[in-house]
C-alpha cells in the first residue's frame, strides 16, 4: 500500500512566485549584459580607425584608457558586468535543461528562435568563459589582455592561433549579438512592453537592426585586429594608462 504526499497550496505559490521572481531577475540581467555587450562591441570596433591625427596611440588605445580612469572601476565592474553575467548564466542554464524546444513538432520561426537563444547560451558560457579568462592570464601569455599595451594585446590575442582566429570569435559574436538581439524581443514580451501581435513584429525588426549593428561592429573589430601583425605594433606607441606608471 502507498500513500501519495499532497502538496501544500501555500508552498506552490510560493513557488510559482520564485520563480516569477527569478524569471523577472533573469531578464533584467539579461537587459543589463546586452547593453554592457553593445558598448563593448562598438569601443572595439573602433580598433578600425587606428590612430588620431597627432596622436601616438590608437584610438581603441584611449578609450581603454577613459575606461580604466574610471572611479570605482572594481565595484563598477562587478555590480554591472560580474554580478550580473554570473547570475544570468547559473539561471539561464537550469532554463536550457528544464525547457523542453518542439521545433520537431512545431516548426514555427519562433520555436526556432527559442530553439536557437538556448544553443547561443550554451555557446555564450564556453565563449565567455574563455574569453575572460585567457584575457586575465589564466592561460597562455600571448592571450592575456594589457589595458597598457591594449591594442597591440588586443591583435596578438586574436592572432594567437587559427583556431581562436577563425573559430572561436567569428562564432562567439554570432552567438553573443544573436543571444542579446533575440533577448531583448522575449524581454519586452517578459515585461508587457510589446502585447499585441502588431507591437511585437514592429519591436522584432527594431531587433534585427540591433542584431546587424551589433554584428557588424563586432565583425569590425575582428577584422580590423585580423589585419594588423603583431610584430608591427610597437609597445612604445601605446600610452600609459592615467594612474599608472
Amino acid at each position: 500500500m502507498s500513500t501519495a504526499t499532497a502538496t501544500h497550496p501555500g508552498t506552490a505559490a510560493n513557488l510559482g512566485a520564485t520563480h516569477f521572481l527569478l524569471r523577472r531577475l533573469h531578464s533584467l540581467t539579461g537587459i543589463v549584459f546586452g547593453l554592457y555587450i553593445c558598448v563593448h562591441l562598438f569601443v572595439n570596433a573602433t580598433l578600425l580607425e587606428g590612430t588620431r591625427e597627432g596622436a601616438i596611440d590608437s584610438v581603441f588605445q584611449q578609450q581603454v584608457n577613459t575606461i580604466h580612469s574610471l572611479p570605482f572601476l572594481l565595484a563598477v565592474e562587478w555590480t554591472m558586468i560580474y554580478i550580473p553575467i554570473i547570475f544570468h548564466t547559473v539561471y539561464g542554464i537550469y532554463i536550457v535543461v528544464t525547457g523542453q524546444p518542439n521545433v520537431g513538432t512545431y516548426n514555427y520561426g519562433k520555436n526556432w528562435a527559442y530553439f536557437f537563444q538556448r544553443v547561443s547560451a550554451m555557446i555564450l558560457v564556453l565563449f565567455i568563459a574563455f574569453h575572460v579568462l585567457a584575457m586575465k592570464g589564466l592561460f597562455a601569455h600571448g592571450l592575456t589582455f594589457d589595458p597598457i599595451r591594449a591594442t597591440a594585446t588586443t591583435v596578438e590575442h586574436l592572432h594567437y592561433s587559427p583556431f581562436v582566429s577563425y573559430v572561436v570569435y567569428p562564432i562567439g559574436i554570432l552567438a553573443s549579438c544573436f543571444h542579446l538581439a533575440n533577448g531583448f524581443w522575449t524581454a519586452a514580451i517578459t515585461w508587457g512592453l510589446t502585447v499585441s501581435a502588431a507591437a511585437q513584429k514592429r519591436w522584432g525588426g527594431v531587433c534585427v537592426v540591433i542584431f546587424l549593428a551589433t554584428f557588424g561592429a563586432g565583425m569590425t573589430a575582428w577584422g580590423s585586429a585580423m589585419a594588423q601583425s603583431p610584430e608591427q605594433i610597437s609597445p612604445t606607441t601605446q600610452n600609459v594608462v592615467p594612474g599608472e606608471h
